[in-house]
């Protein structure tokens, strides 16, 4: 009998130790998960993005002889692996003088083709926060002083802008 007790004694107490080892590992598990996914900052949050603000922004064109060319709506698929993301976008593109407002009225296939493509090539996750949609001016107003030659685009303006 005393040999029966010893037995059940032992195996209560292993079943104890087996539960608090089961337990251990899931509150480890759990804290593991819960550290990686919820507490520490996203990769792309890890390493801060440093924005320039826009090349005219300091003021090197006179409001005078600046001028405003609002381009077409470009209505763009995005890098979505399925397809079914877009980005509706007009703009608004402020340049130098008058001069270049002709020049760049005279070039919208030039225009249309490099922003369709620059657009194309991103995805959601590249155009969602604010700091990318800045980023995205800066390289409209690049590709478009690309195509016209020189620093003739001072900014660009966004004037609608849908992602869907």
């Amino acid at each position: 009998m005393a040999d029966e007790d010893k037995e059940k004694k032992k195996g209560g107490a292993f079943k104890w130790i087996i539960l608090l080892l089961l337990l251990l590992i899931l509150l480890g598990g759990g804290g593991f998960i819960a550290w990686k996914y919820f507490l520490s900052k996203p990769a792309a949050d890890a390493e801060p993005q440093q924005v320039q603000m826009d090349q005219g922004a300091q003021g090197e064109v006179s409001p005078k002889d600046a001028q405003v060319v609002t381009l077409p709506t470009f209505l763009v698929n995005l890098a979505d692996p399925l397809g079914r993301r877009y980005i509706k976008l007009t703009l608004d593109v402020e340049v130098v003088n008058p001069d270049v407002a002709a020049e760049l009225e005279g070039a919208q296939a030039k225009v249309r083709d490099a922003v369709i493509l620059l657009l194309s090539s991103k995805s959601y996750a590249d155009l969602a926060p604010l700091e990318n949609k800045i980023l995205l001016k800066n390289e409209l107003v690049t590709r478009l002083n690309q195509i016209l030659g020189g620093s003739k685009v001072v900014r660009v303006y966004f004037t609608e802008l849908v992602i869907q």
